[in-house]
Parts: structure tokens; sequence; C-alpha cells
């Protein structure tokens, strides 16, 4: 090996380097679009079934059906809005009313009545714990509160992004596939036509799915809220369902969310003898709905729609989430599926992807 065939692997490997370099910076500077795009494809794949619902049920033109079912995403992102927008302004305002002092003391004076109960066993377990200041950092949530109310005209125009792509992807249902058929040959077009189908089907009954899963969360969520006279019951379900779509992480925030919201519409009345025991009764049914989803929801839907083993599941939501946080996390399923089911095309013949991919 002579010093020009050195020189010459030396240049290349550097210009490979520099070339993936520069298109990470690029995604990382296109990134909002990409994810319009992402979110656009997921609301075409959603608006899939009903689309073909007005197509040949209602005998609807395309250009009518996606219209219609355009009009019905945005219907429901409107009465969205609807709910949470007030309910945010009225926490706010609560809070700036809110007498820190007395609720901290009632606090304290719980967790004193705790320690006393376990000092009879000489266990100092609340020593600590009573001595903190929980709720001063709470003062700063009316601030952040008004800074999110802030932010709305700017996911505005990533609403109005995102619609108007889901709009030309569900008209032309092959228009991002077609750009991608020109990147392969002959050869290995015929076997991508086959995967994006598949990719298509499995992540419309993933989507259709998490639907399913949230409404049973949000009727659960409604029912335990209504039963305790929790002001604003259907918009705090909503809320704590919603965010069930993070994956682990998001239950837990929801929880936090609703502990928070039950315990502020509850402000004025006793703390002891009403605020405290609705609280924990409210978040017993939580728990419930949880139990319900992890061991009954979510199994069904992993199972039948991305045909993937849980464990399976979370090993790769983790990988996900340490790479890219929360976003990662949501589309950590979809995207592991797609790449599933483009393996099983290309390499069917590799044990490690045969293992991966025999339920598919």
């Amino acid at each position: 090996m002579n010093s020009n065939t050195i020189t010459k692997g030396i240049l290349k490997a550097i210009a490979i380097v520099v070339g993936v370099l520069a298109l990470l910076y690029f995604l990382y500077k296109v990134q909002a679009i990409i994810i319009y795009l992402a979110i656009a494809g997921v609301v075409s794949l959603i608006g899939r079934p009903l689309i073909r619902f007005f197509k040949l049920k209602l005998k609807f033109p395309e250009t009518l059906a996606v219209i219609i079912t355009i009009l019905l995403f945005f219907g429901l992102l409107l009465g969205i809005a609807s709910m949470l927008i007030p309910l945010i302004i009225k926490q706010s305002e609560n809070l700036s009313l809110l007498n820190m002092d007395e609720l901290q003391a009632n606090i304290q004076d719980l967790l004193n009545e705790i320690n006393d109960y376990f000092l009879t066993y000489n266990i100092n377990l609340f020593n600590e714990i009573k001595n903190i200041d929980l709720f001063q950092n709470f003062k700063i949530i009316p601030n952040f509160l008004n800074s999110v109310i802030e932010t709305i005209g700017n996911i505005g125009v990533g609403l109005f992004s995102v619609i108007f792509i889901a709009f030309f992807f569900m008209k032309d249902t092959h228009l991002m596939e077609n750009s991608i058929y020109v990147l392969v040959n002959d050869k290995n077009e015929i076997k991508l036509r086959k995967s994006l189908s598949t990719i298509k089907n499995l992540l419309s009954r993933y989507f259709i799915g998490l639907i399913f899963q949230i409404t049973i969360l949000f009727v659960i969520y409604t029912i335990v809220l209504l039963i305790f006279g929790i002001e604003n019951a259907i918009v705090i379900a909503f809320l704590c369902a919603l965010l069930n779509l993070i994956p682990y992480i998001g239950p837990l925030v929801g929880g936090v969310i609703m502990l928070f919201l039950t315990m502020s519409s509850n402000l004025g009345q006793d703390f002891r003898t009403e605020i405290l025991p609705t609280t924990i009764y409210v978040m017993i049914g939580y728990i419930f709905a949880q139990l319900i989803d992890n061991f009954i929801s979510q199994p069904l839907i992993f199972s039948k729609s991305v045909k993937s083993h849980p464990l399976e599941i979370f090993i790769i939501i983790m990988i996900g989430g340490f790479l890219f946080g929360v976003t990662g996390m949501i589309i950590a399923v979809p995207t592991y599926t797609a790449i599933k089911v483009i393996l099983k095309a290309f390499l069917a013949d590799n044990k490690i992807v045969k293992s991966l991919t025999k339920n598919l």
C-alpha cells in the first residue's frame, strides 16, 4: 500500500465524517420542519380509516373526504383548546390568590402529627421532612402558566403547518412514498413498496389503539373526578389522559397535575378533613386507571398493532428517551416498528432480524 492510497483513504474518511456532520447539522436546523412532517404523517395515518369510510360508505369524492377529515381534526383541536385555556387561566388566578403560608402550615401540622406517631416507635422518619419548605417553589407556577399562555401564538403557526401538510398527505397518499422510491433502484422498489404498505397498516392500527387507550383513561378519570365533585373534571381528565402518550414519564406528570388540581379545586375547605381525604381518594382512582392501562390496554395495543414484546418495547422507549428526550420516547415505538418492517424486507435471512421480526 503506497502513500497515495493511504492519503486517498484518509481524505475519503474525512469527507464521509464531514458529510455526516453536515447532514446532522442540517437536520438540526430544520428539526421543526421534520417534526411538522412527522406529526402530519401521524394525522394522515389516523385519518385513513375516516377517509376510507367517507369514500366507500358515503360515496364522497376523495377531496371532500379529506377536507371533512381535516375539519374534524381541526374541530377536535379547537375543542381541546377551548377546554384547556380557561382551565389554565383559572388555575393561574387561583394560585395568585393562594395563601401559601396557610397552606404550608397545614402541611407542616400534618407532618408533625405523622412524625409524632412514628416517634412513639422511636422512628424519626420525618425529622428532616418536617423542616422542608415544601411549597417554596410553588410561587413560580403562576409565572410559568402565564408564559404557557404566551406561547399559544407560536403553537398556532405549527398547527397551521401540520394541517396544511397533512391535507396533501391525505389527498395524495403516495406523495411521500414516490419521493422515496426515486432514491432506490428498480430491484428494491418492490420490496420497499411492500414495506411501506405494511408500515402504514401497522402504524394506523397503533395510533388508533392509542386513541382507544386515551379514551379509556379519560372515561375512568372523569368518573373518579365527578364522584368527588372536582371542578373542571372533564378537562382535567382529558389533560391527564393525553399525557399518557408520553411513556412512563407521562403518567407520573399526569398524576402530579391531577393531585395539584384536585387540591386547588378545594381551596378554602379544611385541609385535613376535606382536601387531604378527597385528594387521596382521587389518587387511588388514578392508580386504578393506570393499572388497567398497564395490564390490559397497553399489552393489547402493542401485541395486536406493532407485534412487539413488552420488554422489547420498554428497552426501545428507554433508548429513545436517552437519545432524544421526551420526543424520542413518544416516537420510539412507531419508528422501531417501521425499521423492523424494512429490515425484514431487505435482510430477511439475517438471524437477528428473523428473531426480531418473527411475529410480523
